[in-house]
């Protein structure tokens, strides 16, 4: 099997396993996350292969559906990958990717070991950013029941993995919790051009929703 056919095979698979996912997590999350990761690995020195592959499997089993285990995903992507019969240095390195891709709390550094993990992180990084990234932000509240906004719940900077995962803000706090945060954290030249634009819808949807709350204009 060649590699444009196993990547075939996984973009297949996931669209299968994610469709109608309501979280903001779904097949499509995984496709423009993919689409980015193409476009910023091609002003990178990469290996695509391993990109194409990390992105399309980065959320196989995202930790925050089942109930905070890091190690699923990387364990489902290495079964899929070997049933295809890669090479295991490229499931290795697609596996540690998928391992440190997430964001762990505004105090907790997520630095990648290599080039591709780079380009994946701030391909799925910039999802979150933007009017989708809006759009995801209540999806996936929703979908945990959390307030949409609370003043009377004030954002924290967790300085743990395990006080991120365990924290129950709200939609409008995980803004300053992690989304403002991320337009300093890409790791290329390419994705920080983007961030830029997208955080700038951020910023001015916060403005525009506050003034709302307060029964302004």
């Amino acid at each position: 099997m060649d590699k444009q056919q196993i990547i075939d095979q996984t973009a297949t698979y996931i669209k299968e396993k994610l469709a109608g996912e309501g979280s903001g997590h779904d097949w499509w999350h995984v496709y423009r996350v993919w689409k980015n990761a193409i476009h910023i690995g091609k002003h990178e020195q990469v290996d695509l292969f391993v990109v194409e592959l990390a992105a399309l499997l980065h959320d196989i089993a995202d930790w925050k559906f089942h109930d905070g285990n890091e190690e699923i995903g990387p364990q489902l992507s290495r079964t899929w990958l070997e049933s295809l019969g890669v090479d295991e240095q490229v499931i290795s390195h697609v596996s540690q990717i998928i391992q440190d891709i997430s964001f762990k709390g505004a105090g907790v550094a997520t630095r990648m070991k290599t080039t591709e993990g780079m380009v994946v992180q701030d391909a799925d990084r910039l999802d979150a950013l933007g009017a989708i990234g809006i759009a995801r932000t209540f999806a996936y509240g929703g979908s945990k029941g959390r307030e949409m906004y609370n003043p009377d719940l004030k954002p924290e900077q967790h300085d743990s993995f395990e006080q991120y995962k365990n924290s129950k803000g709200t939609s409008i706090n995980h803004f300053y919790e992690k989304l403002l945060l991320l337009k300093e954290r890409m790791n290329t030249g390419t994705a920080k051009a983007i961030a830029g634009k997208r955080h700038e819808v951020m910023e001015q949807f916060l403005q525009q929703f506050l003034l709302e709350w307060e029964g302004k204009d």
